[in-house]
């Protein structure tokens, strides 16, 4: 028996007493035994699955053992969940209210670490648990009273510190290691008709999962096979048009949702012909390593989303100094121990998925929260992270790219609008060239652009451009046809800061998983100098949503894109299905015009040229802000990038302004009206 296996069995057998015992009062007994006993079902559970009986369960047995993993948080059972931070405070008070529900949700990651029998990921946290509870009951059997919440604060601190090292290397290896092999093997060796090995992969499945697998395994295999080669083709032109050296690389990080089992087969199989090995892994579960709404790995359904959202800043708990400059020294040598797959990467290829109710989230009184101090930690952490992932995968060598498809939860003519997404990410890109050519010709004699909305948005922005010296070679904006970003249908720019101002106001916006009403952001030089939105009735709370998932915990963000979406027939798609509100970014993005709030869309990459289809340079790759790199590179990004869409029926104008007062109209109450882009209109007329 090894060292690691010992532990394991000590600190089972230790939990599977603690039910049994009482040595403190109630309100803590019932919380160590309660998720003792939650401990005891996942025991159990990683028994069963190392016994092999899983592959040989029927259906009806995977979903019993699927909902035992995640019972507390379905539901109405997450209101009197001790993960429920207001629950866990009012049963346990002020003082360990907060703290122990932390540690609940820890626990709540370990299905993910049964599934894949990670012995080590297991045993760390049982410890965990343990050691708090031993901790309660002897100072309850000596003193009569609960331990110093320091003492439990200091205990979870160096679970999160001894442990960085593991949870460096556990995110360094799921970027670019090509040889994990736990969710490949399902992918590839199983029956994919056979619903049943959704349950093998450990995540939560819901009625999505179940029933997209259900209607992809409906499709004739042409079918599949051409939503594959516009993902995979996607990815292979991103290297071509920005003259990127594909035949140096040998692997891809392949991100989905369960359920597209089949397409992600039959794409591995084309990015294989391009000399690439996947990397699949699943996305962090933990909120030690990073679990989080925006999913960098393969994932299943979202089993409280309210749960998600009460833990985001739980790393308040152990966030200081010395535990960053630690997480940061443990990254590097992470990095080290992978660099040479790390050199060998090309990048990420992600299937989004989409049609899940908007989730706003429900006011909780006893979320915990970073300081200002820890805030600025954070975003000290998350930029040298960053730049040191582009010390070991230079981006002028990788790329990306993006597709959507729907979910069933998008409602009952799910069938209807998967045709209709997979014929919006099929869009003749020539086409688009040709139109949004005749925008950036327009574009290119302003000096700024003015975008007003109408009804309920009072969106004023004035957006300034760059100067251009050659206007024979050179341009501002991007044409955007379907690589790397599908679907077709936008250009944009990095606009100059200077002079850029005004209000950005969406009624109502859907970005990464959050519904956001009213959201309102203000200008001046480019920069957010006050933002709001409606979700809360109490202003704090406001501010804290849009701190967390727009502004990334910094004080402000520039604007890094403005861009124009031209994809007309997307647009009314959302209209005719009513799921306006449902669709991903990367769709909603081509449906009017945008801004992007964060670093521009050549961030690391302002000083390589790129050349749109006509030959001409596109100059606007940078900032006042991205040009610090060459001065005071830590205030040059910001690791974030958030795109804000104003639909068309919002919009009362979009007008390129020249120097001399020339006005050029380009999008009138909701119509395209510049001459050669007529044809956009064409979907909007019939809608």
């Amino acid at each position: 028996m090894t060292v690691m296996e010992e532990r394991f069995e000590l600190a089972s057998q230790r939990i599977l007493e603690i039910e049994k015992e009482k040595r403190m009062p109630e309100q803590f007994q019932r919380y160590f035994a309660e998720n003792a006993d939650y401990l005891g079902v996942l025991l159990e559970e990683y028994k069963w699955i190392a016994s092999g009986a899983m592959r040989e369960a029927s259906l009806q047995e995977l979903e019993r053992h699927n909902e035992s993993c995640f019972i507390d948080l379905m539901g109405r059972n997450y209101e009197t969940s001790y993960a429920n931070p207001d629950w866990a405070y009012a049963q346990l008070g002020e003082t360990f209210g907060q703290l122990l529900s932390a540690v609940a949700a820890e626990l709540r990651s370990l299905p993910a670490f049964i599934y894949e029998q990670d012995l080590e990921g297991i045993t760390i946290r049982l410890e965990l648990f343990v050691e708090i509870y031993c901790a309660f009951a002897e100072s309850f059997e000596e003193t009569k009273e609960a331990p110093e919440y320091s003492q439990i604060r200091d205990i979870f601190y160096w679970f999160a510190s001894d442990y960085a090292e593991l949870t460096a290397e556990h995110a360094i290896r799921h970027t670019v290691d090509w040889g994990q092999r736990f969710a490949l093997d399902i992918i590839e060796n199983a029956d994919l008709s056979d619903i049943r090995y959704l349950f093998w992969f450990g995540e939560y499945i819901a009625d999505d999962q179940w029933k997209l697998a259900e209607h992809l395994n409906g499709l004739p295999e042409e079918k599949i096979q051409k939503i594959a080669d516009t993902y995979t083709e996607g990815f292979r032109k991103g290297f071509e048009l920005a003259k990127k050296p594909l035949d140096k690389k040998k692997s891809v990080q392949i991100r989905y949702p369960l359920g597209f089992e089949r397409v992600v087969k039959a794409a591995i199989e084309n990015l294989r012909k391009m000399g690439l090995e996947p990397v699949i892994a699943r996305t962090p579960e933990s909120f030690a390593e990073g679990r989080r709404v925006f999913r960098l790995g393969f994932f299943g359904g979202a089993v409280n989303r309210q749960f998600d959202y009460d833990h985001e800043n739980d790393k308040a708990l152990y966030l200081d100094k010395k535990y960053v400059h630690r997480m940061l020294e443990c990254r590097k040598n992470a990095w080290e121990e992978y660099k040479d797959m790390a050199v060998v990467h090309a990048g990420p290829a992600v299937i989004e998925a989409f049609g899940e109710e908007p989730f706003e989230p429900a006011s909780k009184e006893h979320l915990l929260t970073l300081s200002a101090e820890q805030q600025k930690l954070y975003v000290e952490y998350q930029s040298q992270a960053g730049a040191m992932t582009n010390e070991y995968i230079d981006p002028e060598e990788r790329s990306f790219t993006c597709i959507a498809f729907p979910v069933p939860g998008i409602g009952e003519h799910f069938p209807e609008i998967f045709d209709e997404v997979l014929k919006i990410n099929t869009l003749d890109y020539k086409t688009y060239e040709t139109i949004q050519q005749h925008l950036i010709d327009a574009l290119d004699k302003a000096a700024w652009v003015e975008i007003k909305g109408r009804g309920d948005n009072h969106t004023d922005m004035k957006v300034m451009l760059h100067t251009l010296n050659n206007p024979a070679q050179e341009t501002n904006f991007e044409n955007c046809v379907a690589d790397v970003n599908i679907p077709v249908g936008e250009v944009f720019t990095s606009p100059k800061l200077t002079g850029t101002e005004g209000v950005l106001h969406v009624p109502q916006t859907f970005l990464r998983g959050m519904q956001y009403n009213d959201l309102e952001l203000q200008f001046r030089d480019g920069m957010i100098t006050k933002y709001t939105c409606r979700n809360f009735e109490k202003e704090a709370e406001n501010e804290k949503l849009l701190q967390d998932g727009v502004l990334y915990h910094h004080d402000t963000l520039p604007i890094g894109e403005f861009a124009i979406g031209t994809n007309t027939t997307a647009y009314m798609v959302a209209r005719r299905y009513e799921i306006n509100d449902k669709l991903p970014v990367l769709i909603a993005e081509k449906t009017g015009p945008h801004f992007a709030v964060g670093d521009t869309c050549y961030s690391y990459e302002e000083d390589r040229m790129t050349y749109n289809p006509d030959g001409k340079a596109i100059i606007a790759r940078d900032n006042e802000v991205s040009a610090l790199r060459h001065t005071d590179p830590e205030k040059a990004y910001f690791n974030c990038h958030t795109d804000i869409t104003i639909p068309y029926a919002e919009l009362a104008e979009v007008t390129a302004v020249c120097a001399d007062g020339t006005r050029i109209g380009l999008i009138k109450d909701g119509f395209f009206v510049l001459d050669g882009t007529e044809e956009l209109n064409l979907p909007l007329y019939q809608g």
